[in-house]
């Protein structure tokens, strides 16, 4: 009964991981031909600029869009569990940029960002401030990116923590209430220890797909802006060399190098969660 399954986590997963894994290890010419270099393409990694340049970009947009993104995201799924009017519709336009085209969003915020004639400066030249170049000058590039990132992620894990949040049965409100206890407090000792299970798989999600960031910095960062080199992640990096350079041996090896960390990083926290996450 799961053979197809099992047939078609080979093929479309297991399979591909593979043949990454043994293509790092290969050196590619013209015509899809490759030779077996052995470790040359991670010994070319350890002398690479950038790759180390990419990795920080990485670890910056990871830094700022993982926590202040759950924080916003339970924020926003605490205020809206509440009994307000009009919450569905607050929650369908906070859903909105989950379901809608990346490339769509890139054009808006590109719009939006736009030195010359974009939203935000126009607003800045109206209390006589002069607005940056948001994507194009490389000391605020990525941070610009990371904004529009946060924002567009809001949305996704705050249907998460809603169904979180109405798991955690009333009788725990109900007791604390009669007990007198604030709002500050149940928040902090019943709500998100109760919660912690959601954000815990929040926080999986969210470290893996921050690791993985590509299509924001591909559509909102031209090909020859100056500010590339501040904002490509080690995805973006990977493309360039598999794609781009047709160093398809050398993007394997980044590739693999990737899942490597994002399997430690996944298993610490898998480790770690003993200590905060509660199931009960």
């Amino acid at each position: 009964m799961i053979a197809p399954t099992m047939l078609g986590l080979f093929i479309f997963y297991l399979w591909p991981i593979l043949q990454t894994f043994y293509y790092s290890f290969t050196e590619w010419g013209a015509f899809g031909q490759h030779v077996w270099i052995g470790l040359e393409n991670y010994k070319r990694m350890l002398t690479d600029a950038n790759l180390f340049q990419s990795i920080k970009n990485t670890a910056i947009y990871i830094i700022f869009t993982v926590p202040i993104g759950i924080f916003l995201s339970i924020l926003v799924a605490v205020l809206l569990n509440q009994k307000i009017k009009g919450k569905t519709v607050y929650r369908t336009l906070y859903f909105l940029p989950v379901i809608t085209m990346p490339a769509a969003i890139a054009m808006v915020w590109r719009w939006l960002y736009n030195a010359d004639y974009g939203l935000l400066n126009y607003l800045l030249s109206l209390f006589g401030i002069k607005g940056p170049h948001w994507v194009s000058d490389p000391k605020i590039a990525l941070y610009s990116i990371i904004v529009v990132a946060i924002w567009s992620g809001v949305g996704y894990n705050m249907v998460i923590f809603l169904s979180g949040l109405q798991g955690i049965p009333r009788v725990y409100y109900e007791a604390a209430e009669i007990d007198g206890a604030g709002p500050f407090t149940v928040f902090f000792k019943i709500t998100l220890p109760l919660l912690s299970p959601v954000i815990f798989f929040v926080t999986i999600m969210s470290l893996i797909g921050a690791f993985q960031v590509f299509d924001l910095i591909f559509m909102m960062i031209g090909k020859g802006s100056t500010a590339l080199e501040h904002t490509q992640s080690i995805v973006y990096l990977f493309y360039q060399h598999a794609f781009v350079l047709n160093d398809k041996g050398y993007a394997a090896a980044i590739a693999v190098v990737l899942l490597i960390v994002i399997l430690i990083i996944t298993a610490i926290q898998m480790a770690l969660q003993k200590k905060w996450v509660h199931y009960d």
